[in-house]
């Protein structure tokens, strides 16, 4: 009876799916770079070109649908268009099917980058804890080594804020409050003569 178990396990343990290995960040590059090069249009667009195609491409399902149907009515709008009108049925379908590509690929994008977000986070905890205990650590004689290391950090710390601090002053000179007073002193100009 034993005997019998064992094969069923082993079959039954070779039809349980195996997952499939994470990819790389770089493999993953490399497949989207490589599926780039099979999908046939892939056009890249200013913002004000993706705005202008936008605001003439606002037409309803229904008002498509029948202008295609007109195309079909006669030869000679077959003509005038240049395209018949299952061409232009067909160029219709392909775009709806590809908004499913566009939907399932911005998701995945909103995915990849929390994901980012979420480890570049979990570094920041993990460096800043190491930086808290190495400058704790480094008081103490014993810790001599680490005395370099947070210096360093404090010296590229203070760096980064100086960076940060040098584009402050410039702000308050901002064109608003030039435009009042200038108004203000030809007002009291005005008054004054």
């Amino acid at each position: 009876m034993n005997t019998n178990q064992e094969p069923t396990n082993a079959v039954a343990a070779a039809d349980v799916p195996q997952p499939a290995p994470l990819l790389t960040p770089e493999v993953v590059v490399e497949q989207l770079r490589s599926m780039r090069g099979q999908i046939g249009e892939v056009t890249p667009l200013t913002p004000e070109q993706r705005r202008q195609l936008r605001n003439h491409g606002r037409t309803s399902n229904p008002v498509l649908q029948a202008s295609i149907n007109v195309i079909g009515a006669l030869d000679i709008v077959e003509q005038a268009v240049g395209q018949p009108a299952d061409d232009v049925r067909q160029l219709y379908e392909e775009a709806n099917r590809w908004t499913a590509a566009e939907d399932e690929l911005r998701t995945m994008l909103k995915g990849i980058a929390g994901a980012n977000l979420v480890r570049r986070q979990r570094v920041a905890l993990v460096a800043g804890r190491a930086v808290n205990i190495s400058t704790q650590l480094a008081r103490d004689p014993a810790h001599a080594v680490l005395v370099p290391h947070v210096e360093e950090i404090k010296r590229l710390k203070s760096f980064k804020r100086r960076k940060k601090a040098a584009p402050a002053p410039s702000a308050p000179q901002s064109p608003v409050p030039v435009t009042p007073t200038s108004h203000v002193t030809a007002a009291s100009g005005d008054s004054k003569g």
